[in-house]
């Protein structure tokens, strides 16, 4: 266990140094803000860059890979929604922040430093395959539920797939990550390599990425108290820190991933719950305590939850 701790405790210990440093104002929450900012625009999408371009793909298919994430996904999504429904009776609009918050892994911000550390390139690239479809997919699919549940519950008319395809798809070719993820395939396709001097560029960048994205992340809790629904926000976060990555495991194991592939899945399903499902719930107007308090929880309890994971797989 101790060989473990090594390896997730200075990931939770970072994310608990942004948040004091904030917490005390020796960093500005503009600060703040700006870290966040070139973690998301600069540092992670050269990591993610830097990590396809140099990859060995050999033939591999992604796609038992994305049937074993998304799997488990769907699973606890869909558990997250029956326990508002039954257990705490909440309307539509909450069930879909419910099941969002619960299968919406912070894959970006923490699962890429954790992944690195804990199993290196080939989870590395792992994580990078299913970056590629997993923002694009867990965005349009939150957008289109909350828009049917939006209509349940408000009335009204909800808007087309296609509207909702356009909106989402009109983002995402802007983001900096979608560009990265792009940009890498290329390199790594053509068969091209980077100069000795941006390669040493690209590879600074590439460090920077898991220290700053942690911080950044630390110091954005302070945005996301934990005030009501206390029972809601505990049951989801049950869900999200143990029957995630439990169910991502077993659908890894009957899909027959690699070892450092099962692995990257499993530890980046553990880790806390991301800002995007926040986003979805400050967009409708529904459940944006629910999903804050869920962060919150989430990473304040991801140590442990992360920590078995990583002494589980070995």
């Amino acid at each position: 266990m101790s060989a473990t701790l090594v390896n997730v405790a200075p990931v939770f210990l970072l994310i608990l140094i942004g948040w004091v440093l904030a917490r005390t104002g020796i960093l500005s929450e503009a600060t703040g803000d700006a870290l966040g900012e070139f973690v998301f625009k600069i540092a992670v999408p050269m990591l993610i860059f830097h990590t396809l371009a140099d990859a060995h793909f050999e033939g591999v298919s992604p796609f038992r890979l994305w049937i074993a994430y998304f799997g488990g996904v769907a699973v606890t999504w869909t558990a997250a929604h029956l326990v508002a429904k039954h257990v705490f009776k909440r309307d539509d609009k909450i069930r879909v922040i419910a099941g969002m918050s619960a299968a919406f892994a912070n894959n970006v911000f923490i699962g890429l430093p954790l992944v690195g550390r804990s199993v290196g390139d080939d989870g590395l690239v792992a994580l990078s395959i299913l970056l590629a479809i997993h923002l694009p997919l867990m965005m349009v699919t939150g957008t289109i539920l909350m828009e049917r549940a939006s209509v349940v519950v408000d009335g009204g008319k909800t808007r087309g797939v296609g509207a909702v395809l356009l909106q989402v798809g009109s983002n995402l070719v802007r983001n900096p990550l979608v560009i990265a993820l792009a940009a890498g395939l290329a390199i790594n396709l053509s068969g091209l390599t980077l100069t000795p001097v941006l390669g040493t560029v690209v590879t600074q960048l590439s460090s920077a990425a898991g220290p700053a994205a942690l911080i950044s992340i630390g110091m954005a809790l302070t945005k996301y108290p934990v005030q009501g629904n206390i029972g809601l926000t505990g049951a989801i976060a049950a869900l999200k820190l143990f029957l995630l990555p439990a169910a991502v495991l077993l659908m890894c194991k009957i899909l027959g991933l690699s070892p450092a592939w099962t692995a990257a899945m499993v530890l980046t399903s553990s880790v806390p719950t991301g800002i995007n499902a926040w986003l979805i719930a400050h967009q409708f107007r529904a459940g944006q305590n629910i999903a804050a308090s869920t962060i919150s929880v989430t990473t304040a309890f991801g140590i442990i939850s992360v920590s078995f994971w990583a002494w589980l797989l070995g």
